[in-house]
């Protein structure tokens, strides 16, 4: 028994200082990002463009930069400003002076999906304001099989989309931030959680129908981010309709895309379930027999004894005891 503990204590001990020796070779988020000299909004875009690399927490703690991938992205030619003009972000108004456009006509692009969101925040007056990568948007310009749609009319079934009220940011958004999160696990579990955030609570319902499948995909579902806005507010309802699916083709692809998910989780493991209460110990008839059905003598063993109160003297009785 003694070697068993011993045999643990010391598999324990072990297990601790990999996980300790795991960490001193990485570094926290935030450490990461003022060693590499960026903003954390600056930071977090680079994670989700995949300029920098991370590695899951062995403690549990999140995701961590090791500090190889500090180096290597330290050692990149022009850094910092190289990596910083690679992860700009900029609104309609540059973006639409990096590819030589009017704003109006660089808002038709975003709206036809011909230029892709990479984030998105609320201003003052709970209005979207969307963010574009200035280096797709200068690739996008430099291209000669856009110099049609950058100099010429636009296409008549695309002004057709557009008078129909076409609007495929928060759409595009959408799959653009599914794909980072995807690339950040290999568990299937969490993979099956993430195609779920986009969806309406009620289409997951339908899907997963297990009550503690569910409960299991919400341990892995993503955070989402409030963007500024207060809970139970008219800005969260609408980062919230920004980060759920509303076009039925894509609630019918993400439905899709969840189904096969889920089946690729089970096959790993099932989802936990309760423990099974331990079976109750029978109990013998004579022992469970109530008191009316054991014999009489029985019964009145089992009662303390009783002591019959005396009787009040009738005052008959006492005048014969006085009068002789």
């Amino acid at each position: 028994m003694s070697g068993n503990t011993i045999t643990q204590s010391t598999a324990s001990q072990s297990t601790t200082l990999q996980a300790t020796a795991s960490r001193a070779a990485t570094s926290s988020l935030g450490r990461a990002a003022r060693e590499l000299e960026l903003k954390r909004g600056e930071f977090d875009l680079a994670l989700h463009l995949g300029c920098i690399r991370t590695v899951p927490d062995e403690g549990g703690g999140g995701r961590r930069v090791t500090r190889a991938e500090i180096e290597r992205v330290r050692s990149k030619d022009g850094f910092p400003e190289a990596l910083r003009e690679r992860i700009k972000a900029v609104g309609t108004t540059e973006g639409a002076a990096l590819m030589g456009v009017t704003a109006a006509r660089f808002t038709r692009f975003a709206r036809l999906g011909l230029v892709v969101p990479v984030k998105f925040y609320l201003n003052r007056y709970r209005a979207v304001v969307w963010l574009y990568l200035g280096e797709e948007l200068r690739q996008f310009g430099a291209d000669e099989q856009n110099v049609p749609l950058l100099k010429g009319r636009t296409p008549e079934g695309l002004r057709d989309q557009l008078e129909a009220g076409l609007d495929l940011r928060p759409r595009n958004w959408r799959g653009r931030h599914m794909g980072f999160l995807l690339r950040q696990t290999e568990d299937p579990w969490a993979r099956a959680a993430i195609v779920a955030s986009l969806l309406d609570p009620v289409q997951v319902a339908e899907i997963v129908r297990d009550p503690y499948e569910r409960a299991y995909l919400n341990r892995f579902r993503p955070e989402r981010a409030s963007h500024g806005a207060a809970p139970d507010t008219p800005a969260a309802h609408l980062v919230s309709r920004i980060m759920t699916a509303e076009d039925p083709d894509e609630i019918s692809w993400l439905r899709a895309d969840l189904g096969q998910a889920l089946v690729e989780a089970r096959e790993l493991r099932p989802a936990p379930r309760p423990t099974p209460k331990a079976p109750l110990t029978p109990v013998s008839p004579s022992a469970a027999a109530p008191a009316a059905s054991r014999p009489r003598e029985a019964v009145l063993d089992d009662r303390a004894p009783s002591v019959e109160p005396e009787r009040p003297r009738r005052l008959l009785g006492w005048l014969r005891r006085r009068n002789p």
